[in-house]
C-alpha cells in the first residue's frame, strides 16, 4: 500500500514552498484598519508596514488593544466587515494583494497557503463534530489525499503534538478535551496542512509550561522542516525571546519599535518596550525578594487528608462504567493562616479538581476541614456556610461575570445571597471594595463589557472579597492577562492578603508567577503530589524529575540564553484513566529535611 508515505507529515521535497530562504513571502505596506462607530471611523491599526521573510519567525508583541490580533485577522481576511474594515494599504502575498480579494479567493488561500492558530481553540472547533472529522475534512479540502490517507495524516499530526491515544481521540468531541488538548488539535491541523505562512495568535497563553515548550518546539520544526514563515502574536516576552528572529512592538494600533530580537531586548529604544520587559516575571525574582514564610499565622485555615476524587467513564451497549478517571488520588496538605499555598502542574493533574472539592462542588472521599470543621457530608445549608468562607477567582473574568448585570450588582450579589447588611450598607461596602481594588465607585453602574480584561479581573477579586472569606482560591487567575496587568494584579493580591489576613490557594501552570507569589508550593503529577515544600526549597533545590522539568520549561526573557531545543517526553503520554478495579500506584512522600517532601522511587 502506498497510503502511508502519502499521509506522512515527514517533509518531502514536493512539500517545500517555492522561493529561496530569506526572500519576502508576505509584505504589509501602510495597513490601516478602522472600526465603524456612531462618531465615525475609529483607527485600530495605523500605517503598519513590515515584511515577513521565508523561514522566519516574526513576533508581534504588545498588550491587549495594541492591534496585534486585528493585524492577523486583516491578513486572513477575517475582519468582521462592515463593522471593521481595511481602509488603506496593501497585503502582498504570492504577487496578489489580499486586501482586494473576495471571500471565494481568500477561502482557497486560508489553511492551504496561510493558516492561523487562535488563542481560544473552542471558538475555532465545531462543537458538534468530532475532532477526527474536522481534521480529516481540513486535510481533504486542501490536499488530494484519499480518506484513508487523510485519516493517517491526522493521526500522525495528533501524535506529533503529544496527544495520547491519538487514534481513539479522533472520535472525541472538543468539549471532551482540556483547553491544552484543544490547542494541540489546532496546531496539529496546521502541521498537517503545511502552510507557507502560519499566524499563531497567542497560541500558548493558556497552555502548561511544559506543553508550551513542546508547542514552541513544534513551531520550530514546522519552520525548519517546511520553510514555513511564522507570525507569532504574543504578550509573553519570554516566548518572544525564545522564538523570534525579528520583533515588532505595537501600542495603540501603531508600530513603535522593531528590529532583530537580540538588539531590541538588549537596548530597547522605547519606554513602552522597556516597561513590557520589566513586567515579565522571572525565576529568581521571588527568592531575591526575601525568604518565604513557613507559616503565615497562628493556625491552619484548611486541612486536607487523603483527598480522592474520581469520575467514571461509561461505555458499551448498556452504558456501564468501564474505566475511571483518577483525578485526585490520596492527596494531603494544609494551608496556613495568611499563607499563599500554590498548586502547580500540567492540565489534568488534578489542581482544579482539588479547588472544586474544597468549594464543595464535586463529591470526594477523604477529609477536608475548614477551620477545624469537616465539610464532608454537609447538607445544602452547611455547604452554603462553607462557600461563604471559601471564594474563587477564575481564569476568565469575562466568563465569570453576567454580561446583563451591572458590575456593582455583581460584586454585591454574594451579600444578598447570604443576607448580609441592609441595601445602603451593601452599597457602601461595594463602593469601598471598588476603591480598594483600584476602581472608582462611579464605575459600579457600568457593565462588564465596558472594562478591560485586567479591570474585569479586579471586579472578580472585589466580588471574592465581599464576604471577607478565610480562603480565596485563585484558579489560573492571571494567566490570560497582559504581563503588565498581571504584575499589577499579583501586587494587589499581596496587598489584600496583608490587609485582610486572607489565605490563598494559588493554582497556576506558570512557574515564574508561582515563584514570585508563593510561601509554599506543591507540585502535582497525575493526581498526586510529588514534591512539596517552601518556595525556596522547591525552586532552589528541586528534587523530583518532574519538578525540574517544569522549571526548565520556563522561557527565559533573554535571547542570549535561548534554548537550542526543548526536550520532548518519549513514549506514550501517561494518563490518569484506568480500567475499573485498577488503581494507580500511590506515591509516598519522604521528608528530606525542613519539611521538604519528595515522592520516593
Amino acid at each position: 500500500m502506498n497510503a502511508a508515505p502519502a499521509a506522512s507529515i515527514v517533509p518531502d521535497v514536493s512539500d517545500q514552498p517555492s522561493g529561496a530562504p530569506g526572500e519576502n513571502v508576505l509584505s504589509v505596506n501602510g495597513l490601516d484598519v478602522v472600526a465603524r462607530t456612531d462618531a465615525g471611523d475609529t483607527p485600530l491599526v495605523e500605517a503598519l508596514t513590515f515584511d515577513l521573510r521565508r523561514g522566519e519567525t516574526l513576533c508581534i508583541a504588545g498588550e491587549s488593544g495594541s492591534g496585534k490580533s486585528i493585524t492577523s485577522l486583516a491578513i486572513m481576511g477575517l475582519l468582521p466587515q462592515p463593522a471593521v474594515r481595511i481602509s488603506g494599504g496593501s497585503i502582498l502575498f504570492g504577487g496578489r494583494d489580499l486586501a482586494t480579494l473576495d471571500e471565494a479567493a481568500m477561502r482557497r488561500i486560508r489553511g492551504d497557503r496561510i493558516a492561523m492558530i487562535f488563542q481560544e481553540p473552542m471558538t475555532s472547533l465545531n462543537p458538534v463534530l468530532s475532532i477526527g472529522r474536522q481534521l480529516i475534512e481540513a486535510i481533504e479540502a486542501h490536499t488530494s489525499l484519499p480518506r484513508g490517507a487523510a485519516r493517517e495524516r491526522a493521526i500522525e499530526a495528533l501524535d506529533a503534538v503529544r496527544i495520547p491515544q491519538a487514534r481513539t481521540r479522533l472520535k472525541q468531541y472538543p468539549h471532551e478535551l482540556s483547553g491544552g488538548m484543544r490547542q494541540r488539535v489546532m496546531i496539529a491541523m496546521a502541521l498537517a496542512l503545511r502552510p507557507d505562512v502560519l499566524i499563531a495568535d497567542e497560541p500558548t497563553t493558556a497552555l502548561d509550561v511544559t506543553v508550551q515548550g513542546e508547542v514552541l518546539e513544534l513551531l520550530r520544526d514546522l519552520k525548519n522542516d517546511f520553510g514555513t514563515s511564522i507570525i507569532l502574536i504574543t504578550h509573553d516576552m519570554g516566548v518572544v525571546a525564545e522564538m523570534a528572529d525579528r520583533v515588532i512592538v505595537m501600542q495603540k494600533g501603531r508600530m513603535i519599535e522593531s528590529g532583530a530580537v537580540g538588539p531590541l531586548f538588549a537596548a530597547p529604544s522605547q519606554d513602552y518596550t522597556r516597561s513590557l520587559l520589566d513586567a515579565v516575571p522571572r525565576l529568581g525574582d521571588g527568592m531575591a525578594s526575601g525568604t518565604a514564610q513557613l507559616a503565615g499565622g497562628a493556625g491552619n485555615v484548611v486541612d486536607v487528608e487523603g483527598l480522592t476524587v474520581g469520575f467514571d467513564i461509561r461505555g458499551g451497549i448498556f452504558g456501564r462504567a468501564t474505566h475511571r478517571v483518577h483525578a485526585v488520588e490520596n492527596v494531603s496538605f494544609t494551608i496556613r493562616d495568611r499563607e499563599t499555598f500554590s498548586l502547580v502542574g500540567e492540565s489534568g493533574c488534578g489542581k482544579s479538581t482539588i479547588a472544586k472539592a474544597l468549594a464543595g462542588l464535586v463529591p470526594f472521599t477523604g477529609d477536608i476541614r475548614l477551620g477545624g470543621t469537616s465539610i464532608a457530608g454537609l447538607d445544602r445549608h452547611g455547604l452554603k456556610r462553607v462557600r461563604r468562607d471559601i471564594q474563587m477567582i477564575f481564569q476568565d473574568p469575562f466568563a465569570s461575570l453576567d454580561p446583563r448585570m451591572r458590575v456593582g450588582d455583581l460584586v454585591g450579589e454574594p451579600l444578598i445571597i447570604h443576607g448580609i447588611a441592609t441595601p445602603s450598607e451593601r452599597r457602601e461596602r461595594v463602593a469601598a471594595l471598588f476603591d480598594r481594588v483600584g476602581l472608582s465607585p462611579d464605575q459600579m453602574e457600568r457593565y462588564p463589557h465596558e472594562f478591560s480584561g485586567g479591570q474585569r479581573q479586579r471586579i472578580c477579586i472585589a466580588r471574592a472579597l465581599a464576604l471577607r472569606p478565610k480562603l480565596i482560591i485563585a484558579d489560573e487567575s492571571v494567566s490570560a492577562l497582559d504581563v503588565s496587568v498581571q504584575a499589577r494584579v499579583l501586587e494587589l493580591l499581596k496587598e489584600l492578603q496583608a490587609e485582610f489576613g486572607i489565605a490563598y490557594l494559588f493554582i497556576s501552570h506558570d512557574m515564574a508567577v508561582v515563584e514570585n507569589i508563593s510561601d509554599r508550593v506543591a507540585v502535582m503529577y497525575l493526581g498526586q503530589i510529588v514534591e512539596m515544600g517552601t518556595r525556596d526549597q522547591v525552586f532552589s533545590n528541586p528534587q523530583h524529575a518532574y519538578t525540574r522539568r517544569l522549571i526548565d520549561a520556563v522561557p527565559i526573557p533573554d535571547p542570549a540564553k535561548r534554548r537550542a531545543r526543548f526536550p520532548r517526553m518519549q513514549g506514550e503520554v501517561p494518563s490518569p484513566v484506568h480500567a475499573r478495579g485498577r488503581s494507580p500506584t500511590t506515591v509516598t512522600l519522604r521528608d528530606i529535611g525542613g519539611g521538604h517532601l519528595v515522592a520516593g522511587n
